[in-house]
């Protein structure tokens, strides 16, 4: 039988480990965070506990166990967003479902495959983020433009791109809320793979060649069109 003593210190040390993965979500502004993670990892310890050691040796704990995998889809469909073209949460909603399993893990008494886990996880999503972003995701650049929105505009974006080898991954076209109503005015973006040796100055200029074209930001470099700025005064 299990002891007062080590069922409590399961709970902490699953709380523990839930709060560290909470924590990197919740610095990188997650939906589900800091208490989400601890809450989802003390609970699966729990019911991995009732379930070993509360309802006697003719229950089977596999099976409350397995619900607790099934009930994590549900909350880990709550922080997936679609957006236009894109999906995010992912990555968080993996992360509660692999706390789910540490706190099983740690509430059956597998300390080491438990805190094993727990290391790769924060490995995978400090580290590795930051090598997904740097390196994998390097060669996409993202190319933002700002413009009145008109037939044929992104033909003549994309035309121009061509021109200077970029090629273009994906597109997305997001309208602006402003205080004018129908004022018509986007905001594309263009992830693309840039060549070695870009023109980038000359890229901007060919860039506001373009009619109703007001901003670009290419690699964090904003440029307003000159043209609208002449114009303006």
């Amino acid at each position: 039988m299990l002891s007062e003593l080590e069922m409590v210190l399961r709970l902490i040390l699953s709380a523990i480990i839930g709060g560290a993965i909470g924590i990197e979500r919740e610095a990188s502004n997650r939906p589900a965070g800091f208490r989400t993670h601890i809450l989802v990892s003390v609970g699966s310890t729990l019911i991995m506990l009732v379930s070993a050691y509360g309802m006697g040796e003719s229950a089977d704990p596999a099976r409350l166990a397995a619900q607790v995998v099934s009930g994590i889809g549900f909350l880990g469909a709550g922080t997936i967003l679609r957006t236009g073209s894109h999906i995010k949460g992912l990555t968080t909603a993996a992360s509660l479902w692999v706390c789910a399993g540490i706190g099983l893990a740690i509430g059956a008494g597998f300390y080491l495959g438990g805190v094993v886990t727990a290391a790769i996880v924060l490995l995978s999503l400090v580290a590795l983020g930051n090598f997904e972003v740097n390196v994998l995701r390097g060669a996409n650049k993202l190319v933002r433009v700002t413009a009145t929105d008109r037939a044929g505009l992104i033909g003549d974006i994309g035309t121009v791109l061509g021109e200077y080898n970029i090629s273009i991954r994906n597109v997305t076209i997001d309208d602006i809320k402003d205080d004018d109503e129908g004022s018509g005015k986007i905001e594309i973006k263009f992830y693309v793979k840039k060549p070695i040796n870009l023109n980038l100055q000359g890229l901007y200029d060919s860039l506001f060649h373009i009619r109703d074209i007001d901003e670009v930001d290419f690699e964090d470099q904003r440029i307003e069109n000159w043209r609208n700025r002449k114009g303006g005064n």
